[in-house]
């Protein structure tokens, strides 16, 4: 099973917008575990990968011209599995 590694590096030396992403990025690995029971290993095995890999190339992707909408369309991915966006959208609560 891939292990889920967040970057050593300090906060500081990041750009601002990889760190929010980054930041991002962890909170759905973090509802990811969450919804473990609720999904098969080989589910939660592809999207660890997938996220995984996002993590590794975060900086790189954040440099590209149109980075702000592709890594956004990681994130709306990524949250189409953990639904994490439900769960803090204030349309949702009662």
């Amino acid at each position: 099973m891939p292990r889920f590694v967040t970057d050593s590096r300090p906060i500081s030396t990041l750009h601002p917008v990889t760190e929010f992403y980054r930041q991002e990025f962890a909170k759905h690995h973090r509802c990811l575990q969450q919804h473990r029971p609720y999904y098969s290993e080989g589910a939660i095995s592809d999207v660890e990968t997938a996220l995984t890999r996002i993590m590794g190339e975060l900086e790189q992707l954040c440099t590209k011209d149109n980075a702000g909408e592709l890594v956004s369309g990681l994130l709306k991915k990524i949250d189409g599995v953990t639904g994490l966006s439900a769960w803090s959208d204030s349309k949702h609560t009662h």
